[in-house]
């Protein structure tokens, strides 16, 4: 498929993913996960090898649904104006090996950044950390930017994890999820025990939860808490 080959339902549906993707960015100032142009969200799109992507170095005020790129899985362009995000082939790399994840973000909010510029993962000492993440949030290895090397190294670490982030070395945060709203979510929750979890390391020692505590709590925040 090229570019001006999008018709019919999956041409429907790339709107449709445009619009929330484009939607979903405004989460990352609102919960200022990024500066600048930085950082960015992607959505696969359903019953195509496709995906919707942030466009590389747009300000955010300037984004429109329209302005949103479409990949292949492999990075290559199949409609848009603009060239796509520098991490494309990172979020492209994640949706080739894990079929289970439909949105991707990437930001370089500043305490979880933290974390990762120490190369050190943030122990899970808060019932919210094991809600969502199940445990500790690990961190990944150093990789440049432009390749596929980030989206290995998220994969090879979330592989097996119950943590949908990551924290890439010397870099910032990874989040995966079933849909982009909750790859958006667990963007904003791994900044906010970031933070918490900073500041009570600087008032003495943390206090860990227990294993059993933990699974407890990921097993009910997970298939009983909220709405079903």
């Amino acid at each position: 498929m090229s570019s001006g080959e999008l018709t019919g339902t999956i041409s429907d549906t790339v709107a449709r993913i445009r619009q929330e993707v484009c939607r979903l960015h405004e989460q990352l100032t609102r919960w200022e996960l990024v500066t600048w142009t930085s950082g960015n969200v992607s959505a696969r799109v359903p019953g195509a090898d496709l995906m919707v992507i942030k466009p590389s170095g747009v300000s955010y005020d300037d984004l429109t649904p329209e302005s949103m790129v479409v990949t292949t899985l492999h990075g290559d362009v199949v409609d848009g104006n603009h060239s796509p995000s520098s991490d494309t082939d990172a979020h492209a790399y994640v949706y080739r090996h894990m079929p289970q994840v439909n949105g991707v973000v990437h930001t370089h909010s500043p305490y979880a950044t933290a974390w990762a510029a120490r190369d050190e993962a943030i122990p899970c000492v808060l019932t919210a950390m094991a809600d969502e993440f199940g445990g500790e949030i690990p961190v990944g290895p150093f990789a440049l930017i432009g390749g596929d090397d980030i989206g290995k190294g998220i994969v090879a670490t979330l592989d097996g994890h119950r943590s949908p982030a990551v924290l890439m070395r010397n870099h910032g945060v990874f989040t995966i999820g079933a849909s982009a709203k909750a790859a958006v979510k667990a963007a904003v929750m791994c900044e906010d025990v970031a933070r918490t979890v900073h500041i009570a390391r600087t008032g003495g020692p943390l206090v860990p939860i227990e294993p059993h505590h933990i699974d407890a709590l990921y097993e009910r925040y997970q298939g009983v808490y909220g709405q079903r």
